[in-house]
This record gives C-alpha cells, sequence and structure tokens, in this order.
C-alpha cells in the first residue's frame, strides 16, 4: 500500500473546507485505481489534515496530482498556503 499525507495550515472555514472535499473531491478519489480510503481530518486552530491511501504507489501519486488540481480550482480562498506533502510506501498498518 502507499499514503499520502497533506497538512494545510491557515484553514479559513474548516466546516466549508470539509464541505467541498467532501462533495467533489472524495468522489475524484474513489474513481482512482488502487483506491483504499480517505480521511480529511480538522486537526484545530487552522490546520486540516488529509489522508489516502491506495493500494500502490501510482494511484498514491495520481491522489496527489489530483489534490493540487482541486484545490487550485475550489479550495484557493479557504486553503491560502501550499501544503506539507509526505508520502510512501506503507510499512505497517493495523
Amino acid at each position: 500500500m502507499y499514503a499520502a499525507v497533506r497538512r494545510y495550515e491557515g484553514v479559513t472555514d474548516p466546516a466549508e473546507a470539509g464541505r467541498r472535499v467532501a462533495e467533489g473531491f472524495v468522489p475524484l478519489l474513489r474513481q482512482v485505481p488502487g483506491f483504499v480510503a480517505y480521511y480529511w481530518v480538522d486537526a484545530g486552530d487552522g490546520v486540516m489534515v488529509s489522508t489516502s491511501v491506495f493500494e500502490d504507489e501510482a494511484g498514491g501519486e495520481e491522489s496527489i496530482r489530483r489534490a493540487a488540481g482541486f484545490v487550485r480550482d475550489n479550495l484557493a480562498d479557504l486553503l491560502p498556503n501550499p501544503p506539507q506533502v509526505t508520502a510512501g510506501r506503507v510499512v505497517a498498518a493495523g
């Protein structure tokens, strides 16, 4: 498995960001081959974190590409700062 974690700081409206992600981005990710799971977390204080899990690196890299496009086209007004992206092979899971 492969996971991509994106941390967004300075989120101006976490509730609206969550709504847009749930309605617009999650359906896009579910179309990526190898999709396993996706989580969008409100960590408080204007920080939100997303985690995408795929069966392989190709799916994970596609999720990073789609996330960048979705943020640019649909969330730029709510996510003013570029995310910190961490991705890699899952070496343990529970």
